[in-house]
């Protein structure tokens, strides 16, 4: 029987911190990843939209006139009457199922990246709390509240470049230059 640890060393370098995952095995490292992460204070901004608002629409004009440039969604809570989703296991070349929902539905979550057009999931239950949930395609009508807090790193920039693996446009964090 294999027995598993987990240790994770932290390397501070400037604005880099490295975090190196280590997976023991009986005795003996089989695996070590390093993930580059980045630092950087945060500013939250608080709103709240109204009934027939549309959410996804509302945040990308947000960010868009208030310049953030790596803001995501922390929290969301409300309703909605309309939803469009895509659902999980699509690949570049198979797009899979986009579903409209057209009925209330409870806000469970709502996360994701607002950089260019917004990588958002969310999670909805119906009025007998079915759960739903996937990749925000837009509609998403407030039934009768949207309470969001949006966060913003203003030490660093997202951006999106095709990823080969994947067949999509991925994250992609950067250092802000000082002089902008």
């Amino acid at each position: 029987m294999s027995k598993m640890e987990r240790a994770d060393v932290e390397k501070v370098s400037g604005q880099h911190t490295n975090i190196e995952s280590k997976v023991e095995v009986e005795g003996a490292v089989s695996k070590v990843k390093t993930v580059k992460a980045m630092k950087s204070p945060l500013v939250c901004y608080a709103l709240r939209l109204g009934p027939g608002e549309e959410i996804h629409s509302t945040l990308m004009n947000f960010v868009e006139e208030n310049n953030l440039d790596s803001a995501f969604v922390m929290t969301c809570v409300g309703s909605v009457t309309k939803a469009t989703i895509r659902l999980a296991h699509a690949t570049a070349e198979k797009r899979n199922e986009i579903i409209h929902l057209d009925d209330k539905h409870e806000i469970v979550s709502l996360v994701g990246t607002l950089s260019d057009a917004g990588h958002l999931h969310i999670s909805l239950s119906d009025k007998e709390g079915k759960m739903v949930g996937g990749h925000v395609i837009g509609g998403l009508e407030v039934f009768t509240t949207a309470e969001i807090v949006i966060g913003q790193l203003p030490s660093l920039v997202f951006e999106r470049e095709m990823d080969d693996r994947t067949g999509f446009k991925e994250l992609c964090i950067k250092a802000r230059n000082n002089d902008e």
